[in-house]
């Protein structure tokens, strides 16, 4: 195959991903969100956000990381926050996931784009945390518009959100976390 072949494979794969539901609606609750629409909406946040963040950040790095971070998903499916999964054999998957579909590139292109996606997973980098953190705070900005969302669905309290997604907003993101706290709290607060 050309490098224009494997290429085109890899972007026809890639096309799968609209096809992965995940447990987040629409901020209107329409529907639910597939993952290569959340890709792409939390690049947007990244390109937009990204002024908040205590550390200078390579923001085109931040957006390949998000638009490459849940491509894996396309092999291994999505794994709600909330939901009830074995991370160790999700981990397996998705890791067999990146071999194949990265693996659809030219050698330089799947190298580069799986040192992304590991990157991303590492958590370890300032770009990584603030992707990470810009993940996690999407859903409750779409849940928060839809009057709940999937923390209706899976029976969400404040406390186990701020104790399972809080830690994990501030990480790489603190002013964004001080920011949305607040309006969470003040939601389950009114569902009370």
């Amino acid at each position: 195959m050309s490098r224009l072949d494997q290429q085109m494979a890899f972007l026809t794969e890639a096309d799968r991903l609209k096809t992965v539901l995940r447990a987040t609606t629409l901020c209107d609750g329409s529907r639910l969100e597939n993952s290569a629409e959340h890709s792409w909406h939390i690049a947007l946040y990244a390109l937009v956000l990204a002024e908040h963040s205590d550390e200078q950040l390579d923001t085109g790095k931040i957006v390949k990381m998000l638009l490459l971070h849940d491509i894996v998903e396309i092999d291994a499916g999505d794994a709600p926050v909330f939901g009830d999964h074995d991370a160790e054999a999700l981990a397996i998957r998705e890791k067999a996931a990146a071999d194949r579909l990265f693996g659809l590139l030219p050698d330089n292109q799947a190298q580069e784009f799986r040192a992304v996606w590991e990157e991303f997973e590492a958590n370890a980098t300032p770009e990584a945390q603030f992707a990470k953190s810009l993940d996690r705070m999407q859903p409750p900005m779409q849940n928060l518009a839809s009057g709940g969302g999937s923390w209706i669905d899976y029976d969400v309290t404040y406390d186990r959100f701020a104790a399972q997604i809080g830690p994990k907003i501030n990480h790489g993101a603190p002013k964004i976390w001080a920011w949305l706290q607040p309006k969470v709290a003040a939601f389950f607060a009114a569902k009370d």
